[in-house]
């Protein structure tokens, strides 16, 4: 896959590892960004694993850098040889209306353009990336599920997924988005999380999802752990105090990295 245009950021006006990428997306249909973060330890390396972070309702590709300091987060861990080099690649939702949702709708698919087009725009600005390297996929809130949802329907394409705060159920976008849900075209197959996970059970990536004990959508992540327990899938289901804002996904990001950087010990070790 190629892109009919491409812009990258110049290094010089770059900052603490982060870099800037346009492309004419064909999922979309128009152009589209997203935000990498590079750390200085990969420039490196070959085959460097990339993390994939889904912004939640309202926000674009810059959120989880400028809202919630990932990259810096992410520095830190590596820094402290918490975790091992990695690459950050923060797409923008494709700004439908308040939220895509991640899915692909009758004029545009927005999951495309994260399964398949943001990994490639990524190898594309980034030597150190490429078709070898592992891919991880996180998001919050609507993102949370984005991620576990293309991770359950596109098992193969992951190393492991996770959810921070995460919508189980397309019923639950209209606590947020004020479209009609009628208009994103959802079909039945990708209404639910877990449904998705059951279609794929012998097939899931390693899964971890969390959520704050003041939540609003605490007890659907409740509910969901429940149901994958009932239903024998392995996960892993946290709660931490907090609520459904930018200082608890700040702070809990640390444990998402920390646990996609033990699925590659893990698969390194057999």
């Amino acid at each position: 896959m190629s892109f009919r245009t491409i812009e990258v950021s110049d290094p010089r006006f770059e900052a603490e590892g982060l870099k800037w990428v346009t492309v004419k997306s064909r999922a979309l249909k128009h152009r589209a960004d997203l935000t990498l973060f590079v750390p200085r330890e990969a420039t490196s390396q070959k085959d460097v694993p990339l993390v994939i972070l889904l912004h939640g309702v309202y926000g674009s590709h810059w959120a989880w850098a400028l809202k919630g300091g990932a990259h810096r987060t992410t520095a830190r861990l590596i820094a402290d040889r918490q975790i091992p080099p990695l690459l950050l690649a923060m797409p923008s939702d494709g700004l439908w209306g308040d939220g895509s949702g991640y899915l692909p709708h009758r004029t545009a698919d927005f999951e495309r353009w994260i399964v398949d087009e943001v990994p490639t725009a990524a190898r594309a600005a980034v030597p150190a990336l490429s078709e070898a390297s592992p891919i991880f996929i996180n998001g919050l809130s609507m993102c949370g599920f984005g991620a576990l949802r293309l991770a359950a329907k596109y098992p193969e394409r992951f190393r492991a997924a996770g959810g921070h705060s995460s919508i189980t159920h397309f019923d639950q976008f209209r606590l947020f988005v004020e479209e009609p849900l009628e208009g994103y075209g959802c079909t039945k197959e990708d209404q639910s999380v877990l449904e998705r996970m059951l279609q794929n059970r012998q097939r899931l990536p390693a899964l971890r999802f969390d959520c704050g004990s003041e939540d609003q959508l605490i007890e659907y992540n409740r509910q969901l752990d429940r149901e994958l327990n009932q239903a024998g899938i392995p996960h892993i289901y946290e709660e931490f105090p907090g609520g459904h804002s930018w200082p608890y996904w700040e702070t809990h990001l640390a444990e998402m990295l920390k646990f996609f950087a033990q699925c590659l010990k893990s698969r390194e070790a057999k």
